[in-house]
């Protein structure tokens, strides 16, 4: 049964000349004083969720953005900022990049985080897909072997950090702590000052293969699937519980899974879909070089593998697979209960807030869902 309603906001500015044929993402240069809009944005957005009882505000952490598409490099310290603003909101980090952190300092951050706002900051992680970041970072992204291997011990690491009173590791890339003298006597272990007061942590990660599903389901993570078409989903959701089976934890089908959609309300399907076009659009132009297209074709074969579509998507595409829900409140009220029926245990959906659309008019969007689409749920 879907309970919670929440929102991913990847960090966008007010973009102009927004879709297909409008500025390149490339060719996109802002000012210092523009990309700080980002913040504006995220505190008019949380105070307009926590009034109109959504869940929880998930961002993503990403560097280096002055194309203006994504930048918050910080999503503990922005988490915690909102929370002061806020009531009951929960933020979420959709993700903290590990790779792009020493583990103990993002685990520090957390636990401050969880303590200063009463358990309002909801902990994700992911090991990061854009080069320009990671690798200026000094960690490894194009060998994707090195990547995964660096942040599988990270995660580890965190996991002692969290759950244990003291701790040490020595795997390929940490020693916790080092073999050195302190105060008189040679360091065995150390405690992570603070640790989290709501333990255990709940901890998110996306779900882009079979590999990571088998990963954070071995591991307790939960998994986020966003803006993926039907069939995707029902490969990510149907890995998860047969993997979580297999690590001892049995689950019902969309347990522990969040579901994000693209959307657009209006009278009908052919408007709701002229309007949300440019926004999509923009979306796709920035995101479909870095593979984010996860739709498959007839044949079950993703998107930008051999034989299958390698094309930026267009909205016709997303309503197809079913990633994006345009029409009127009615129809995302049935779209939801299909997907309710289909995964009895998904709890939680997101939104996307698709970047160039500017705030008023999401805003107007996200009103409309808190009315009329939201009541026909439980637990909101």
């Amino acid at each position: 049964m879907i309970k919670r309603f929440s929102v991913l906001y990847v960090g966008q500015i007010d973009l102009e000349n927004v879709g297909a044929d409008g500025t390149k993402p490339d060719d996109r240069l802002y000012t210092n004083d523009q990309l700080i809009q980002t913040y504006d944005n995220a505190m008019k957005l949380a105070k307009q969720m926590d009034d109109s009882g959504f869940y929880c505000l998930w961002a993503a952490e990403h560097h280096f953005q002055r194309e203006g598409y994504e930048c918050i490099p910080n999503l503990t310290l922005l988490g915690t900022h909102l929370a002061a603003h806020t009531k009951n909101l929960k933020f979420g980090a959709a993700f903290n990049i590990v790779t792009m952190w020493h583990p103990l300092r993002l685990a520090e951050d957390f636990a401050l985080g969880d303590i200063l706002t009463g358990g309002r900051l909801i902990f994700g992680i992911g090991r990061g897909y854009q080069a320009r970041e990671v690798e200026t970072f000094g960690s490894p992204l194009i060998d994707q072997d090195a990547n995964r291997e660096l942040f599988e011990e990270q995660v580890e690491i965190i996991l002692k950090a969290f759950n244990q009173d003291s701790f040490s590791h020595h795997g390929k890339n940490y020693d916790i702590p080092p073999d050195v003298p302190y105060r008189g006597y040679q360091l065995e272990d150390i405690t992570l000052v603070p640790r989290p007061v709501n333990r255990p942590v709940e901890i998110w990660q996306p779900m882009t293969s079979g590999r990571s599903i088998e990963f954070i389901a071995q591991k307790g993570i939960k998994g986020m699937s966003a803006l993926c078409g039907e069939q995707v989903v029902d490969n990510f959701f149907g890995a998860y519980k047969d993997a979580a089976e297999k690590a001892g934890r049995g689950t019902i089908l969309g347990q522990d899974m969040s579901l994000g959609f693209g959307f657009y309300i209006a009278d009908s399907e052919k408007e709701a879909i002229e309007k949300v076009r440019p926004y999509h659009d923009e979306r796709y132009k920035w995101f479909t070089a870095f593979g984010l297209v996860r739709y498959v074709d007839e044949q079950g074969r993703m998107w930008g593998t051999p034989g299958a579509p390698a094309r930026t998507p267009s909205v016709e595409d997303g309503v197809q697979q079913k990633a994006w829900i345009c029409g009127p409140p009615e129809h995302m009220v049935e779209t939801l209960r299909y997907f309710e029926e289909k995964y009895p245990g998904l709890e939680d959906v997101f939104l996307q807030w698709p970047e160039g659309m500017p705030w008023s008019e999401f805003s107007s969007q996200l009103d409309v869902f808190s009315k009329e689409v939201m009541p026909h749920f439980g637990g909101n």
